[in-house]
């Protein structure tokens, strides 16, 4: 699946240094064979909505990430999810136990990267932090093609439903809201 960007495209190819979060997500593209490596963004992206009309696609095909504090433990739990949907607390609850919200700088220290860029993959949580726990929202597959935050505001990667699942190892759960 190749990706043209054109002059006129809100999407640039990578050329310049970039910051930590990103080149560490297109790292771990590149580890993983991913084809499509991640892309910069003339404008910041901090929200499903901003991501979808900046990339001029539609607002489900964003694949954003919702971060929540597990209460038995404290463990951040991550579903990404269509950015049409809203996760439902109570489905998830089924897989996970009670559940909190995580503030910025509880997402910042449990996946190394700040709120608006968070990341499917390429986690760098606080040393001793173990990973989140990450769940794929099942509404996803209606789309051959979403897109994933790369690490910062600014930063996209295309993928397929599929090739999330491949890429982090989750499994698709059904966790939105009818």
């Amino acid at each position: 699946m190749n990706l043209p960007v054109s002059p006129d495209s809100p999407v640039s190819p990578v050329a310049e240094v970039r910051p930590e979060g990103f080149l560490r997500v297109q790292a771990v593209l590149r580890q993983r064979g991913h084809a499509q490596p991640p892309r910069w963004l003339d404008v910041a992206a901090r929200t499903s909505q901003e991501a979808a009309e900046a990339l001029g696609v539609s607002l489900g095909q964003i694949a954003k990430s919702v971060v929540f504090r597990r209460r038995a433990d404290d463990a951040a739990v991550m579903v990404i999810a269509s950015g049409d949907r809203r996760v439902d607390e109570k489905k998830l609850h089924q897989h996970t136990g009670p559940l909190g919200r995580a503030d910025a700088d509880y997402v910042k220290a449990r996946t190394g990267f700040s709120i608006g860029g968070v990341s499917p993959l390429g986690f760098a949580p606080l040393p001793g932090l173990p990973l989140p726990q990450l769940f794929l929202d099942a509404d996803l597959q209606r789309f051959e093609l979403i897109w994933a935050a790369a690490g910062h505001p600014n930063g996209v990667f295309p993928m397929s439903p599929q090739e999330l699942k491949h890429l982090t190892g989750a499994e698709f759960i059904e966790v939105v809201q009818a």
